[in-house]
């Protein structure tokens, strides 16, 4: 798939915004998530399945949304714990309360408490470590957006 401009879809898919993310409606659920994950272009989607197959093992109870063009995964009544988005050169991993995680996720944030994981092309994901990042965050009071 191509590159498109953030000017709507067409009958190849949706909108590549900047970085190739995903125009996706926002919605709650598995299935929204899957659309955007299915969009993601070329490695990218890898990562994306790879992602939410780690988070749903991890947290069988997850809860999935879409929102602002990024998939979100919380837990019933605490709130948002994890998202991720497309940039050119990486998905960036957003651990809402990554401060609180050990070890500390290595991307620091403007935001006080976020953390994040950049996960490049051709760099393997240590499983281990980020299966351990994603229940830790997910036992944590999570963001009420």
């Amino acid at each position: 798939m191509t590159e498109k401009r953030a000017t709507g879809s067409d009958a190849q898919g949706p909108t590549l915004l900047a970085g190739g993310n995903p125009q996706i409606p926002k919605g709650y659920g598995d299935a929204p998530v899957q659309a955007y994950i299915a969009a993601m272009p070329g490695w990218k989607r890898d990562v994306g399945c790879r992602i939410d197959a780690l988070v749903t093992r991890v947290v069988p109870e997850v809860q999935k949304a879409v929102k602002w063009n990024s998939p979100f995964y919380g837990v019933e009544g605490q709130g948002w714990f994890l998202s991720f988005h497309c940039f050119a050169k990486y998905v960036k991993v957003a651990f809402f309360r990554g401060t609180a995680l050990t070890p500390v996720t290595p991307v620091a944030s403007r935001q006080k408490e976020v953390r994040y994981l950049h996960i490049r092309e051709a760099e393997p994901i240590d499983e281990t470590r980020f299966a351990d990042w994603i229940g830790q965050a997910s036992r944590l009071p999570g963001e009420r957006m």
